[in-house]
């Protein structure tokens, strides 16, 4: 099954998937940076002044290291911002900084797709890794036939790679949502302007969302296949 043909399809369509919006977000980026923002202030300072706007205190901004590795931790409440984004004074740091503050309100203010998400990990990591292959062993011992452990198995390992697919599906609003709600803060707080400024934030998020949108319809079209191959979808196990 792993040389099967649709398989290595899929692989290629959601490579190609994550080629393209990866090259986007670095194609954005690289555009965002030659836009200064009229407020002049660096990522940090961007999100902080959101942050304070939005009457949050307990979340502590650090720099990481890593070419774009921003992402805030609901667990110790700490947005983490990579050097460019932390020191930048584009509007690609603003957009960025402020995305990353979205995710610190929505948990403020408890948005409940990002609670979901933070509550499917666990299962979903496991569900990534071991769910595929108890559908290999659950079809070598015959889950075609619709009983006994091969078919358990198989079933098994389908629902663990289907919560690995629900997470990335609950990732998409939680992702959009972060962004507008950085779009809106930037211009209601003055901290960059309608026009050019407006349009490279717009930019760099939009890219940065539909990389989520790509890993969704590349995990989906995994799930499929693998309830087809263990014969709950219609489909036929290999060895028949």
């Amino acid at each position: 099954m792993i040389f099967d043909p649709i398989y290595l399809a899929i692989l290629g369509i959601s490579a190609l998937l994550s080629l393209i919006t990866a090259g986007m977000v670095k194609a954005q980026f690289a555009r965002g940076r030659r836009v200064l923002i009229a407020s002049g202030l660096r990522g940090v300072d961007v999100a902080r002044r959101i942050m304070r706007d939005a009457d949050i205190h307990d979340v502590e901004v650090v720099e990481h290291q890593g070419f774009l590795s921003d992402h805030y931790n609901p667990m110790t409440k700490t947005l983490a911002l990579s050097p460019d984004v932390y020191h930048g004074t584009h509007a690609a740091a603003a957009g960025i900084a402020a995305h990353e503050v979205g995710h610190a309100i929505q948990h403020a203010a408890g948005y409940r797709p990002m609670w979901m998400r933070s509550a499917i990990v666990p299962i979903a990591n496991i569900g990534s890794m071991i769910g595929p292959w108890l559908i290999i062993a659950g079809i070598m011992m015959g889950a075609a036939q619709g009983a006994g452990l091969g078919h358990g198995l198989a079933v098994s390992g389908v629902m663990l790679f289907g919560a690995a697919t629900l997470f990335t599906l609950v990732t998409v609003p939680v992702e959009f949502n972060a962004s507008n709600r950085a779009k809106e803060r930037l211009i209601a707080l003055g901290i960059t302007r309608d026009g050019e400024e407006a349009q490279a934030v717009r930019g760099v998020l939009t890219a940065a969302g539909l990389t989520y949108v790509a890993a969704a319809i590349g995990s989906i079209l995994q799930l499929l296949y693998w309830a087809m191959q263990a014969g709950l979808l219609g489909g036929r196990s290999s060895d028949e």
